[in-house]
C-alpha cells in the first residue's frame, strides 16, 4: 500500500487538503493509499489518520507563536521522527508555510520527496522567504494564477492547480434555500458575521462585531445575525462576550456552516483569511475587520514585511478594495456599523461586487483538485487506475 504523509494545521487547510486526499483516493481506489500526518475533520471523515489534534497547531502571528513556540517544535520534531520511520512516497504539506516548510526542508534532506500546497505569499509578505521555499519543497502547488510565475522565476518548480474552492462552490448559490436550511427568516436583512476560525482572532474580534451588529440593529431594528462559530471552544468564548456585551440581539449562533451562513446573508462581516475567498466565490458583498495582537502589528509594520496594498484575498484577487478593510485601531464598531449599513442600502455597488467576484471565480475554476492529484503523483511516478 503506497503512504502518504499530509499535515493539515487548520481549518482552510484541512478543507483544501480533503478535496486533494478525495481526489487521490478516486485515482488510486481507495485499497491501494493511505494518508497519515495531521488532519482535521474532513481528512479523518475520508481516513486520514491523524498523530494529533490539528489545533494544536492553530496558531498564527508572531507573537503568539513564541508563546507556544517550544510545544510547535516539539510537534515537528514528533512528526518529522514518524515521517523518517515510515517513510512516505511524499510529504504534502497544506498552507501554514512557517510550520510545514520547516518539516519539509528536513524530510526532502532526508531523501523524502515533498510538496506544498499553498505557495506562502511571498509576493506579499516577507518575500525572502523564498530561499527556504527553494530548499524545502520538490513541488510548489499554486493556487492563484499570479503565483507559478513569481515562483518559477525564483527558481522554485511550481504548478498552478487553481483554487479546490472555486471547483467546489456553484456559480449560483441559493440564498433562499440557504436561509430554510438554517431555519432563517426568509425575508429579513440578514449578516453574517465571521470573527475567525482561530481562538486568538475570535479573542480579538468577537467585541467589535458584536458592537457592529448591536449599532446596526439600533439603527434597524428589522436587521437579523447569523454566526458560525467553528467549534465549541470557540463558540463558548464568543457566547461569553455576546452575554456580556449584547444578550438582547437576534442572532443565530450555529457550530460551524460557515458556508451556509454566508450562502443566507446580504453582507457579510469576516475576518481575514479564507473566509473572504470563500465570500468571494459565493458572491456575498464583504466588510473585512481584523485585529492582530498589538506587538505582531507593530513588529509588522515597523520591519515592512507586508508588500501588498490589501490584506483580504479578495481584493487582491481583485485589484481593489471591494471588499472596505477595518484593520487595527479601525476595525471597530464607529467605522464598521455606517460602513455595514451603507453596503445594505447600495444595491447597484452590491451588483457590481457580485458581476466582478463572479469573472474572478470563473477564472479561478480549474478542477484543482484534479490537477493537484495529477501533480503529486507525476513527481513520485505513480499512474492512475
Amino acid at each position: 500500500m503506497l503512504t502518504i504523509g499530509i499535515v493539515a494545521n487548520e481549518p482552510s487547510g484541512d478543507l483544501l487538503g480533503a478535496a486533494v486526499v478525495r481526489e487521490l483516493q478516486r485515482q488510486l481506489g481507495d485499497t491501494r493509499v493511505r494518508f497519515v500526518g495531521v488532519a482535521g475533520p474532513r481528512m479523518q471523515a475520508l481516513g486520514c489518520e491523524s498523530l494529533f489534534d490539528m489545533e494544536r497547531l492553530s496558531v498564527m502571528g508572531l507573537t503568539e507563536v513564541l508563546g507556544q513556540l517550544r510545544e510547535l517544535l516539539g510537534l515537528r520534531r514528533e512528526l518529522l521522527r514518524f515521517m523518517l520511520r515510515e517513510r512516505p512516497a511524499v510529504l504534502i504539506g497544506v498552507d501554514a508555510p512557517d510550520f510545514n516548510l520547516g518539516l519539509e526542508r528536513r524530510a526532502r534532506r532526508a531523501g523524502i520527496r515533498t510538496v506544498h500546497l499553498v505557495s506562502p505569499t511571498v509576493w506579499a509578505w516577507r518575500p525572502g522567504r523564498v530561499k527556504g521555499i527553494r530548499r524545502a519543497v520538490d513541488l510548489m502547488l499554486s493556487i492563484f494564477p499570479f503565483e507559478e510565475r513569481f515562483l518559477r522565476e525564483h527558481g522554485v518548480p511550481a504548478r498552478y492547480v487553481g483554487h479546490p474552492l472555486a471547483d467546489e462552490i456553484p456559480f449560483e448559490v441559493d440564498r433562499a434555500a440557504a436561509r430554510a436550511e438554517l431555519g432563517l427568516d426568509p425575508e429579513a436583512p440578514l449578516v453574517a458575521l465571521l470573527p475567525g476560525s482561530r481562538m486568538g482572532e475570535v479573542e480579538r474580534l468577537a467585541v467589535p462585531f458584536i458592537e457592529t451588529a448591536r449599532a446596526a440593529h439600533a439603527a434597524r431594528p428589522g436587521l437579523r445575525f447569523v454566526v458560525p462559530l467553528i467549534n465549541a471552544r470557540v463558540g463558548e468564548r464568543f457566547r461569553a462576550e455576546l452575554q456580556r456585551c449584547a444578550p438582547e440581539l437576534p442572532l443565530t449562533l450555529l457550530e460551524g456552516q460557515g458556508r451556509e451562513a454566508m450562502s443566507a446573508a446580504d453582507v457579510v462581516l469576516t475576518a481575514s483569511g479564507t473566509a473572504t475567498l470563500e465570500g468571494l466565490l459565493l458572491g456575498r458583498p464583504m466588510l473585512v475587520g481584523y485585529r492582530l495582537h498589538p506587538l505582531t502589528y507593530h513588529l509588522v509594520k515597523q520591519l515592512g514585511l507586508v508588500k501588498v496594498a490589501h490584506i483580504a484575498m479578495a481584493n487582491l484577487l481583485a485589484g481593489r478594495e471591494l471588499a472596505p478593510e477595518f484593520v487595527q485601531s479601525r476595525c471597530r464598531a464607529e467605522l464598521l456599523a455606517p460602513a455595514l449599513l451603507e453596503l445594505l442600502d447600495d444595491q447597484a455597488r452590491r451588483a457590481e461586487i457580485e458581476r466582478e467576484y463572479a469573472r474572478i471565480h470563473r477564472d479561478l475554476r480549474c478542477d484543482a483538485a484534479r490537477e493537484a492529484a495529477r501533480a503529486v503523483l507525476d513527481l513520485i511516478g505513480e499512474t492512475p487506475r
